[in-house]
């Protein structure tokens, strides 16, 4: 479905509940926008499994976006206290795309945020569960703070808000890191385009680290 005008851009959406507890799916305009301004289409994939496993066939492209933490005791790790773990259903969702993804290595894909985590998580990285005990300014990276990142995608300053971070990233190219050693960027090369960032690019004004990255994405589910 490569080389289409305005390519369908899958946005996998959170798993959240209203305040009589009722479950709903839901996606930041903030992504859905960036999407529409770098030419996509945005298609909203529901926190099911099997729903978006179903739809990828029908997808030029995936965004996989900010949420909540990983939930490590699936995996063998202890729950750091400070974790705040998004809903199971969007856990399983989101493991069980990125799976489906990898039997489709010529799907653009691109990971923000707990999007990048996820995707070095599945294939067996290391997430630091609380930045504050590795750095002694983990606050600047949340609250959409700025600080600068130096990738192979652009340097500059980018907005930021997440306390959890990889500590590797094996499979990948580790391509990108904030002035404070925090890995910010990766990338497999070994598919056309598979990119994870650390920051939240539909929130960072500059251009090429903010809506660029989008268009690179959306240039990518053309075939260009």
């Amino acid at each position: 479905m490569a080389n289409v005008q305005r390519p369908l851009i899958g946005i996998g959406a959170d798993l959240a509940r209203d305040e009589q507890s009722r479950p709903r799916h839901q996606v930041r305009a903030t992504y859905v926008d960036a999407v529409v301004r770098a030419g996509g289409v945005p298609v909203i994939l529901p926190a099911s499994a099997e729903a978006r496993c179903a739809a990828l066939d029908r997808l030029d492209g995936v965004v996989i976006v900010g949420g909540d933490d990983i939930d490590t005791r699936p995996f063998g790790v202890p729950l750091h206290p400070m974790a705040r773990v998004m809903d199971p259903g969007r856990q399983s969702a989101e493991l069980a795309m990125l799976a489906a993804l990898d039997a489709r290595p010529a799907m653009p894909v691109l990971g923000i945020c707990l999007g990048m985590q996820l995707m070095g998580v599945h294939r067996g990285a290391t997430l630091i569960q609380h930045l504050d005990d590795r750095i002694s300014d983990a606050a600047r990276h949340r609250d959409d703070r700025v600080h600068a990142v130096q990738t192979a995608v652009g340097s500059g300053p980018v907005a930021s808000w997440h306390h959890q971070a990889l500590a590797d990233a094996p499979g990948f190219a580790e391509i990108g890191r904030s002035d404070d050693g925090v890995l910010e960027a990766i990338r497999d090369d070994g598919r056309p385009f598979y990119l994870g960032v650390q920051w939240h690019p539909e929130r960072t004004a500059d251009p090429t680290l903010g809506d660029g990255v989008f268009r690179l994405l959306v240039q990518a589910a053309r075939g260009g």
